[in-house]
């Protein structure tokens, strides 16, 4: 009941673009009443920002467009945003075909934000698209080219909403090197098969991740009072950390997908409301992790040192509390469930 109330809040049926934005949007996400904490101009904004760089994405994956269209479509995407009569036919999904096929009322509606968001909007979408349109042509080789395209896929993500709450004086002055790290630490990894090798890349990439943690939790923490930007980025960040104990050591990553419990993600959402929370999830998250390191691994130290700065981390944070989690394993032993204790 609350869900559709939250849609019918922002749903204007008068408004035939901004009908169609949030009608669409709330398809696409697994909790949209994390967006009735913001006020209109920023709730706006987020639901257009989502929507472009979903659009982005969907040109991204979307194989069937040859290279040579591809590339450059992603280059000038920033420039379609004004013209309220672009659209492009393409996507593997059907939500996102539609956003493709009707993208007018997208840019009709994004016309309509505050020049500060419009600005934010377009620059995001120029760099987000030409990042993805230079590893369109270049392989993913190394770990810096890794970090470098999760840069562009997830952590330019951060930078944007950071730039709405920042122009809202809810948020102090942006730090890109920082604030693009919650949104890398959530990044889905996606692997390949490979018997015990697949699992220590696996293990490798996870391992990656959890050095973005540090500057995760130190630019949640620059958000003093705002508790609606807290919690919209803090829910990404614990739930991130909670995949990635999931996906570590586990053989199952390759056989199905891994995702939290959507009754754990809830409770997350519930009882993720202050930086003590977040740091306490961080913590328990951390001994989890740290109990499924196997030392045989050939990243296993690194593993363990990397888990225990995040511990020294919200340990020096003095705002440690009582709160527990449990992992519960299958009879193979490879798949795991992840229940909050309170």
């Amino acid at each position: 009941m609350a869900l559709r109330g939250a849609e019918k809040h922002n749903i204007r049926a008068d408004q035939p673009h901004w009908s169609f934005c949030y009608t669409i949007l709330y398809k696409f996400l697994r909790n949209p009443l994390i967006f009735q904490q913001f006020d209109t101009n920023i709730r706006d904004a987020i639901c257009i920002f989502y929507l472009v760089l979903r659009a982005i994405d969907t040109i991204e994956d979307d194989t069937s467009i040859p290279t040579e269209v591809k590339v450059p479509l992603l280059k000038d995407f920033y420039r379609h945003l004004y013209d309220p009569d672009w659209h492009f036919s393409c996507g593997t999904r059907n939500l996102d075909k539609i956003v493709m096929d009707e993208f007018h009322h997208v840019s009709t509606a994004f016309m309509e934000l505050e020049k500060g968001h419009q600005e934010t909007i377009e620059d995001i979408s120029k760099r987000m698209g030409a990042g993805m349109a230079k590893f369109i042509c270049k392989e993913i080789v190394t770990i810096e080219d890794y970090d470098e395209y999760c840069h562009y896929s997830a952590g330019l993500v951060e930078i944007g909403l950071s730039k709405f709450f920042n122009a809202s004086q809810k948020q102090d002055p942006i730090r890109e090197e920082l604030c693009g790290s919650t949104f890398i630490f959530y990044q889905e990894l996606k692997y390949k098969e490979n018997s015990i090798k697949a699992v220590q890349c696996l293990n490798e990439m996870v391992t990656d991740a959890l050095k973005h943690a540090g500057d995760c939790l130190k630019h949640l923490s620059t958000l003093n009072d705002d508790h609606a930007a807290l919690q919209f980025l803090g829910v990404l960040a614990v739930k991130g950390i909670g995949t990635l104990v999931l996906c570590y050591n586990n053989i199952e990553v390759f056989k199905a997908k891994v995702r939290l419990r959507r009754g754990l993600a809830a409770r997350l959402y519930e009882q993720t409301k202050t930086m003590s929370d977040i740091y306490n999830v961080f913590f328990e998250f951390a001994s989890i992790m740290k109990s499924k390191v196997d030392m045989h691994d050939p990243n296993a130290m690194k593993t363990l040192s990397r888990l225990n700065e995040i511990q020294e981390i919200c340990r020096k944070s003095g705002l440690l509390s009582e709160r527990k989690f449990y992992i519960i394993r299958s009879e193979q032993g490879y798949n795991f469930s992840l229940e909050l204790l309170a």
